[in-house]
């Protein structure tokens, strides 16, 4: 009994369908069957758990997959940003778009180099897509720039 309830733990309505069929076999032992109205019953709970669990499950893989894509698309702007730091160089400005290639994937960027209030500043607003063609950006990051 202990290693099924140490396997089931994460999962509790497989564990409270896991009691109620054992609740069941237990009381109705005395009668020697289950009657198919019960069978019926049982199968229904059972399978009403199972698909929340694959629902839950789906919706986990989804949301995982999106964060990553989110995650290294963030990576792809700040090194963007950084190599136009490092180079020291003062951006014109204007657009620039490049691909870059990270996790064996290839994330196309859009630059947007703007001026600012102050004549010695610059704002660069990088966008971060997985496809060239798609109307949204994963990301989108802002750095400023000084002469």
């Amino acid at each position: 009994m202990k290693i099924i309830c140490s396997i089931i733990r994460p999962f509790p309505l497989i564990y409270i369908t896991f009691l109620t069929v054992v609740f069941m076999v237990v009381i109705m032992n005395r009668y020697k069957g289950f009657t198919l109205l019960e069978v019926l019953v049982a199968l229904a709970i059972l399978a009403i758990t199972l698909s929340a669990i694959i629902k839950v499950t789906a919706e986990n893989a989804e949301n995982a997959s999106y964060l990553r894509d989110k995650t290294l698309a963030h990576w792809v702007a700040m090194n963007v940003l950084t190599e136009i730091r490092v180079r020291g160089e003062w951006p014109n400005l204007g657009t620039r778009e490049g691909i870059s290639e990270m996790a064996e994937r290839k994330w196309y960027w859009f630059l947007k180099i703007s001026t600012t209030v102050d004549n010695e500043l610059r704002r660069l607003e990088v966008k971060v897509k997985l496809h060239k063609k798609a109307k949204e950006s994963l990301t989108t990051l802002v750095g400023f720039v000084s002469l």
